[in-house]
């Protein structure tokens, strides 16, 4: 599995998860398989999302609609910056 990670800084993060939310259809249409936020326990305005895909090809494509998403007034709104999207490989095991 393919993991398309991403690091915003937000202000806020409800309305920011309400921005994030608008974009179901969006990461559905597009193939990802799920997703993962996380946040820093001592840093509030970082967010972590993962996108999972089940190939480097759809991860590779998703970072253009991220790049259009990024683009757009709602997303100015709720986020000041975005590193570069990051792809990783992901193996994953319960204990």
């Amino acid at each position: 599995m393919i993991t398309l990670h991403i690091e915003n800084t937000i202000a806020d993060y409800d309305a920011w998860k309400a921005a994030f939310d608008r974009y179901d259809r969006a990461r559905r249409d597009h193939h990802v398989l799920a997703y993962r936020i996380s946040r820093p326990v001592d840093d509030p305005a970082t967010v972590h999302i993962d996108l999972d895909f089940g190939t480097r090809e759809d991860a590779t494509a998703f970072i253009q609609v991220l790049e259009k998403i990024w683009q757009t007034p709602l997303s100015g709104a709720v986020s000041s910056t975005h590193a570069a999207p990051e792809l990783r490989t992901l193996e994953e095991a319960t204990t």
